[in-house]
């Protein structure tokens, strides 16, 4: 298994529209390609305007193909549109991890 784990710094004060304008426009297209994120969340204190969520995947080729298929879908390209005129995306960091053995995540 292998975790996509995404890191996105937003604007001050703007989280909430960040996530708004994703779940309107790239929700739907995301997880019908990718499936149900393991985790989708923002920060409620420390480093704030954060928002964090992370995908599994079987291996890495998995999520190439996965990705490409997303990004090949016109709804997604309409939320990566609206997100880039929103300029609320300050930062993105991307690590892709691998579940300790004892974790309990399991695909």
């Amino acid at each position: 298994m292998l975790v996509d784990h995404r890191t996105y710094r937003i604007k001050p004060g703007h989280t909430q529209m960040h996530l708004k304008i994703y779940e309107q426009y790239g929700f739907a297209a995301q997880t019908r390609h990718l499936g149900q994120p393991i985790a989708y969340m923002f920060a409620e204190s420390g480093d704030v305007n954060t928002v964090v969520h992370n995908w599994a995947y079987e291996d890495a080729a998995d999520r190439t193909k996965r990705r490409a298929a997303m990004f090949a879908d016109p709804e997604w390209q309409v939320y990566l549109q609206k997100l880039n005129e929103s300029g609320l995306l300050l930062e993105q960091k991307t690590s892709l991890m691998v579940p300790a053995g004892f974790c309990p995540i399991k695909k």
